[in-house]
C-alpha cells in the first residue's frame, strides 16, 4: 500500500509564505507524476500544480508567478512553495500521484488526507 503524507499547511496573512511537502511511502515500483490540488469551502477540487517524473510543470494561471512546485525523487517527495499568498488561495491542499505498485502493474491514482491553508486578509 502507498501513503502520501502531507505538511506544512497553516494560518498565513496575506503576502505570506508557505511551504508543503508530500512524501510517499509504502511499497512501489516506481512513483510518476506528483500534484497538488485544493478545495476550497463549496468549490470543487482543482489542481494547483503538476510536476512530472521528468520534472515537466503545469501551473493554474492563478497561482503562476507565485507558487513554485518541484520533487525529491531521491526522497519521494513534492514540495509546493507558496508566496505571496491571497485569501482566495484558502483551502485544503490534496497531494496526488500516479503510481505503478510492480512493474506489470497498470498505473494507479493516490491521495493524501490534505492539510490545511488559511490566509487571512
Amino acid at each position: 500500500q502507498v501513503q502520501l503524507v502531507e505538511s506544512g499547511g497553516g494560518l498565513v496573512q496575506a503576502g505570506g509564505s508557505l511551504r508543503l511537502s508530500c512524501t510517499a511511502s509504502g511499497s512501489f515500483f516506481s512513483l510518476n507524476d506528483m500534484g497538488w490540488y485544493r478545495q476550497a469551502p463549496g468549490k470543487q477540487r482543482e489542481l494547483v500544480a503538476g510536476i512530472t517524473s521528468g520534472r515537466s510543470i503545469t501551473y493554474s494561471d492563478s497561482v503562476k508567478g507565485r507558487f513554485t512546485v518541484s520533487r525529491d525523487n531521491a526522497k519521494n517527495t513534492a514540495y509546493l512553495q507558496m508566496n505571496s499568498l491571497k485569501p482566495e488561495d484558502t483551502g485544503v491542499y490534496y497531494c496526488k500521484a500516479t503510481v505503478k505498485r510492480y512493474w506489470y502493474s497498470s498505473v494507479q491514482d493516490c491521495w493524501g488526507h490534505g492539510t490545511q491553508v488559511t490566509v487571512s486578509s
